[in-house]
Formats: C-alpha cells, structure tokens, sequence
C-alpha cells in the first residue's frame, strides 16, 4: 500500500504544533534530570494527540496505522528536541507485542499504551555494543514461580516507566515477560544523558514472576523482538533526520544574514559546498527513510540491511549537519545560548541508541551475506533440480515458463522475483555470451545486435510511457531491471536517443516530430549523438558558438561540438545552436536536430586516457538542416536544454555504474581473500550502502520522469552522489586489486572458498579485465553534464538559495 502523504503530513503539522507549546531546548540548557523525559503530564498530552496509539491495532483501542505517521511525529520530535521516549515505547515495545499471538496480557499492555495509562519499555541489551538480538538470561522456578535474575542495559525508559518487557529463556525456549517497575526486586538506575533522555540500566535481582505475566512463548518471541527493533532504528533515523533539518535550516539562514567583509557568508562558495555536501547526505536520508517506510523489509535480513543503513546513514548525516551548525555560528555556536549547540548534543545521544555506525556496518554486512548464501543455495538447488529433470526427459519448471517472453504486460502487477527470473532467464537466451562484463563501452557495430533484439522484444525503452513504445516500469522495477542488467553484464549501448532525447521529444517534440524519431529510436534506424559541450562551452553552456542562421526553410550551421560520446556510430545528433546573437546568452538558443550524413559534418574520434576513442569533436561546415528539425520554439532551446540535462544528470545517477564495479569487486575479493579483512570490509560496507541509498534516490527521480513531470533542481545532487560513489567504488576496487592494480589487460587472482560472491576453489583462477576503466569513466563522469562543482553551485544557489 502507498503511503497516505495527505495524513502523514496532518500527522506532522499536528506534531510540530503540540511540541511548540513546550521549551524543550531550555529543559536541555538546564541540565534536567534524565527522568524528566517522563514528564506524566506531557506524555498525557501527546496520548491525547494520538501517538502512542498510531501503531496499536484498533482492536486494541489504538489507530492500526503504520510507520509513515509515526515518522512524521518522529521528525518533529526530533526537531524540537524533546525527551519523551515514544521511540522506545510507542515503536520499540508496541510493535514488540503487536507481532505477538493475542493474549489477555498482551492486549491489555496495548491497550494501555494506546490511551496513555501505561508507559512501557523493552530490557533486551545485555552487552555493551549488542545490535543482534540474542538467547536472553536462564531463569529458575522456585515454588511454582519463575525468579529472574539479570541486567539490562540501555533500557528505555528509565525511572518513571510502569514496566517493561523482558525476554528470558527457560528449559532453552524463549519467554517474554511483564515485569512491573514497582516488583520485589527490579531496580531501576538512571544514566545521564546529554539531551536529558530517559535511559537506564534494569537490575533484576530474584524477581519473582506469576504465570499472569508471561506475554508469550517459543520461538516467535525473539523473531518479534527482532522486528520491533528495527522498526524502532528507522523511526529512530527519522528522529535523527528531523534533528539534522533543524540545525541544517538554522544555520541556512544564519548564513544569508551574517555579514563579514561586507557580504554574507553564504555568498562565499567553500561555505556554500559545505553546506550542499550536508544538504545532500540528509536527502539521502530521507530518500532512504521514506523507501523503507512504505516497503520495510518483507525478510528479517533485508530488514536488517535497510534498519541498519538508515541508522549508520542518520548518524553519519546528523553528525555533519549539527557539528556544521556549530562551526558555522561560531563563537556563538560554542555558547550555550545558542540551540545549535543543544541540536549536536541530541544528535550525539539518538545515533549512540540501538547501535552506532560502526556496529551497524558490521550488522549489515551479516545480513548481506546471510542474503547471498541463501540465494547461491537456492540457485544450487534449481541448478540440481534442472538437472535431475533433464535427466528423466522433463522441462524445468522456470524454463518452461519463460520460453516465451512477453512483450507488454502488467509490469508493475507481476512480482518482482518473477520479473527477475524474466529478466535473467532472456539475458541467458539472447546476450552474447562474448560481450558479458565488458569493462569498456561498446561500439554499434559490437552491441548493434542486441539493441535490435530488446527493439523487438519492445524492452528497449524501459522508463518510456507504453502510448510511445516503452515498457512504463515503476522505480522499483526500473532498478529491478538495471541490477539484473548488471549482474549478467549487459553491455550499455550508444543509447542517447533513449535516455535522452526521446523524453524530449515526448515533452517538447511536436506529434509529427514523434511519429518520425521516436519509432526510429526504438528501432535502432536513429542512432543518436548529443551535440552540446563546445571547446569553450563546457560547464558553461550558454557561451556555445556554433551558429544557425535561418534562411528559407532551412537553418545553416556552422561551428564546432567536442565530447559527443560515440559519435562516429551515430546517425543523427540533436543539438544546441545559436539563433540570436543579440539577446542575452541563454535567450538565444535553439534546440536543434541533424542527419549526420548531411554535407558539411566532419566527425573526428577522441583517444582517452583509457586508450579507446569513446569521444568525438564534430565539425559544421555551412550543414543544411530542414527547420521542421527545430525542436520547441525559435531562441527556446535553453528550457529544453536544462530539461534534457535533467534526464542527463538522472541517467549519470543511474546506479548501474557503481553496481558494475561493486561486481568487480566481489569477484577480487572473493578471489584474493579480502572478505576477511575487517578493515577492507568496513570499506566494503559503506560503499555497498552509499550504492542502496542511491538506488532510492535514483527511484525517487525516476518516479517524477514516469509522472510525466518536471525534474527538479534537486537532481543535481544525483548526479553527485553517483559520480563520487562510483569513484569510491573504483579506488576500492584498485585497493582490491593490491599489486595487480596497475595491470594492464586481463589480472589473475587465486580463488578462494571464503565468499558466496564467486564460485573458485583453492586451484582455479579469477581473472577480471580492465581494473582501470571504472576510474576511468567516474573522473569523465564527474566532468559531464556539468561538473561537480557546478551542480554544487546550482544546489547552492537555485535549492538552497544562498546569496551570490
């Protein structure tokens, strides 16, 4: 079910005007005791509002809503930086009891919960650092009872909470019991906290406890308890978000306000990219939270990558965006007059509950693996069972299903493991086998083929709308699709027309102009080359020179294009031309397309640093071009213009090209032992997650282009992320490489039974082929389509709004 956007904002507005009446800074800034986070009569308030009850069933007198509404209380939480645990009770614990069997005790804690009756906590963390959930303490029966003795850490809330859920083991099953705050001995002890949170570690000494209050037994208890905390981490992360967004705006508009040297400070541009570095981790984040908020985890691992990743992901965005905060406001950021100083101090006491990053890293990484090994055991066994049935003359089941492939479909209504054994089932039927993990681009006349072959599967066009020819895949589908390209090692072919013009044309282009191009791009009959970037109109765009001057039906150009990648393959070029000389740079220009057979084009191949010619210079001489090709109106090529850069930066988003090398990296390290490396697998780690939060953000964009709707200023940060993510992934994967970093050709590894990622024993050999490339191509991506530093300039001043 989609998220109810309209009731998770009310949700939120609501929150943020209960959370307004109170001075939640100044408890803070007077050092209050740590139970004053269980202030009875605020709490009473925010029952009366709803939040307790939002994730309690509605049997149990609570709103039966899910994690979208509780998010949106929790970034106001955070924001205002209040103390009340609802995190630990009204997500951690109610979800606890919520995954529960129904019981008279269970729904009764609920239903308490739900009105505000009943504050009550989880006791599950017995050791300093513990992320996983493990077998809880053994307890004795004596006279008839059950006597608990332990020691809980972490354990919110504190003093003031009315009791807790603790999870015990007896006769090597699981118990989960209700241990009353105010027992024979339970003993509560306070930590202190800096932002004044109620937290404590629970002594249990002898307790004794009733049939009455065992909640449930067996093995379903610690699979529940499991599940409630990681819902309880990415409510926790939105804490943090919300946290983060109000150091972020606060010092956003300190900067357009504070003069030094006789100008604002958000006018001085190292200023400017900080705070755009800070912008873009925390929408990260938020892309991020809000694609596990309406699709959490449907297995306890894939839950745990996505808890995990946007806990270590909050820590690391909330700990940029406060310590900048202080930094920014200066001396007044150290006094403790200021709030900024109070926001780093909460986002220092969320990040360090339920586990930090580091831990977090570690968690997600045993995750990962528990993901591999199972699917690598279940490709095994359809290998077996293909096998035996071959033997005895019968078609696989899955073979049999794809035999044909369908060329339109519900593709959003088909589930997604079916859509990938699609995928990859096609890919073994038709990629040539000679073109798999290519590390360079291919040419036309090596991949030429294949185009044809998607063309007629009517697979070409993936994003475009079915009325045009595409396939209309959602986000989630279109990464589906983009991983399982990767995995195989599906070439990418000279695809502008696809990625880049046939939006516009779908946009811009009149019906008769789509009627012509667009059949011919699905085709392969157009093979397109983007004529944008001059010798000196690079970043700076508007400066382009090259001419057409109109005369009669015709335009006639003149000048020069540089950097068209793979040029000399293509048949036609769209283009950017000056019409108007006379006006300001921006205003005179026109979108523009060109037969590249036409008289007058000289095409001239570039030789990279990699030794390929994947570039051309083109030159114009006195070219004849139809106007009919005029895309939009006359001196209106510049909306266009900044429209296709938005496709541009939102394919240089895509996350196919880290991913690519991610593959390269599993196989060396699988090969060379590496994934026993602590150090190199904390690397690994981040990395592996800084590419699934690009997948979201890259789903969220995608989502917009499928809409039909304006890309917006924001997608530049896109096109950062991507870039400087794949390039961390090339230096990885020469770090992989060790000695064999600078090979050229074909690089040899020793394989290894250590790791699920490749398929080698201790005598066969792993060879990977061009080491270099993806360094290669992140340092050109990081240049095209606008370098880095000009999208950090235009995230600066068109989303941010700083001063010039």
């Amino acid at each position: 079910m989609s998220l109810d956007r309209e009731q998770i904002d009310a949700f939120r507005d609501s929150a943020r005007d209960f959370l307004s009446r109170g001075n939640h800074a100044e408890r803070m800034r007077q050092r209050v005791l740590a139970s004053a986070g269980l202030n009875r009569s605020t709490w009473q308030g925010m029952a009366e509002a709803g939040w307790p009850a939002v994730l309690v069933p509605e049997a149990q007198g609570g709103l039966g809503l899910g994690l979208g509404e509780m998010n949106a209380i929790a970034l106001e939480l955070g924001a205002s930086l209040a103390a009340e645990p609802l995190v630990a009770v009204a997500v951690q614990t109610v979800t606890f009891l919520r995954a529960l069997p129904d019981s008279e005790l269970r729904d009764r804690l609920l239903a308490g919960i739900a009105e505000g009756s009943l504050i009550a906590g989880t006791a599950w963390q017995q050791h300093p650092g513990q992320v996983n959930v493990r077998s809880g303490p053994v307890v004795t029966q004596q006279d008839g009872q059950l006597a608990v003795s332990a020691r809980y850490i972490n354990v919110a809330p504190g003093s003031g909470a009315d009791g807790w859920l603790v999870p015990v083991m007896q006769n090597d099953e699981a118990v989960l019991l209700w241990i009353e705050a105010d027992a024979t001995g339970v003993h509560m002890s306070d930590v202190s906290r800096v932002d004044t949170g109620s937290i404590g570690t629970l002594h249990l000494q002898s307790c004794a406890v009733k049939e009455a209050q065992i909640v449930a037994r067996g093995p379903d208890v610690m699979d529940a308890l499991t599940q409630a905390n990681d819902y309880a981490r990415i409510v926790l992360s939105a804490q943090l978000l919300g946290c983060a967004r109000n150091a972020f705006d606060t010092t956003l508009e300190y900067l357009k306000v504070r003069m030094q040297f006789g100008k604002p400070i958000g006018s001085f541009q190292s200023l400017q990219h900080r705070m755009v570095d800070s912008y873009i981790q925390l929408q990260m984040l938020e892309f991020a939270l809000w694609e596990a908020t309406d699709k959490p985890g449907e297995t306890p691992a894939l839950l745990a990558m996505q808890a995990s990743r946007l806990k270590s992901r909050a820590e690391l965005a909330a700990g940029e965006a406060t310590r900048l905060a202080v930094q920014m406001h200066g001396g007044m950021g150290y006094s403790d007059e200021s709030d900024v100083g109070l926001m780093l101090k909460k986002a220092i006491a969320l990040s360090s509950e339920m586990g930090n990053r580091r831990a977090h890293e570690a968690r997600y990484l045993q995750a990962l693996e528990q993901l591999q090994a199972h699917a690598s055991a279940t490709s095994h066994t359809q290998d077996r069972q293909a096998g035996q049935n071959r033997q005895h003359g019968k078609e696989n089941g899955a073979e049999k299903q794809w035999t044909d492939f369908p060329t339109d479909a519900d593709w959003d209504a088909m589930p997604e493991a079916e859509f990938r054994q699609m995928l990859r089932a096609f890919y073994r039927a038709h990629y040539p086998e000679h073109l798999r993990h290519r590390s360079g681009r291919l040419h036309w006349h090596e991949i030429g083929d294949w185009y044809r072959t998607l063309a007629r599967q009517k697979w070409i066009a993936p994003a475009w709308p079915k009325q045009y020819g595409g396939m209309a895949l959602s986000p989630e589908k279109m990464i589906a699709y983009i991983e399982e390209q990767e995995r195989y090692g599906v070439g990418r072919p000279p695809d502008q027309g696809l990625v880049m013009l046939g939006p516009i044309l779908i946009r811009y282009g009149t019906p008769e102009q789509q009627q012509t191009y667009l059949p011919a791009i699905l085709s392969g009959e157009h093979v397109w080359a983007q004529g944008y970037s001059e010798p000196n109109a690079g970043s700076d765009l508007a400066s382009l020179r090259c001419e057409a001057v109109p005369e009669g039906d015709y335009f006639t150009v003149n000048g020069q294009k540089t950097w068209s990648t793979l040029a000399q393959d293509a048949t036609h070029m769209f283009m950017l031309v000056r019409t108007d000389k006379n006006v300001k740079k921006q205003a005179g220009i026109s979108f523009l397309m060109v037969d590249l057979k036409s008289p007058g084009i000289t095409v001239r191949p570039i030789r990279t640093i990699a030794g390929d010619e994947e570039y051309c210079e083109i030159f114009f001489d006195d070219v004849k071009v139809p106007k009919q090709n005029l895309v939009g109106e006359l001196n209106q090529g510049w909306t266009i213009s900044k429209a296709l850069l938005g496709f541009e930066r939102l394919f240089s988003g895509n996350p196919k090209h880290a991913q690519n090398t991610l593959a390269m990296i599993d196989k060396v390290m699988g090969a060379s032992g590496l994934d026993r490396d602590p150090a190199f697998m904390r690397d690994y780690a981040r990395l592996h997650m800084d590419i699934a939060d690009l997948s979201s953000a890259y789903a969220t964009f995608s989502d917009i282009v499928r809409r039909n709707e304006p890309l917006p200023a924001n997608v530049s940060l896109l096109k950062i992320w991507a870039t400087e993510t794949h390039e961390k992934a090339a230096l990885l994967l020469l770090d992989a490489a060790g000695e064999q970093a600078g090979t050229t050709g074909a690089a040899v590894f020793a394989g290894s039974e250590s790791t699920p990622n490749v398929q080698a024993s201790e005598n066969e050999v792993v060879t990977v082929d061009g080491l270099q490339m993806p360094l290669y191509n992140a340092a050109a991506a990081k240049i095209f389509s606008g370098t880095n530093e000009i999208q950090r300039n235009i995230l600066a001043k068109v989303v941010l709004a700083l001063p010039v």
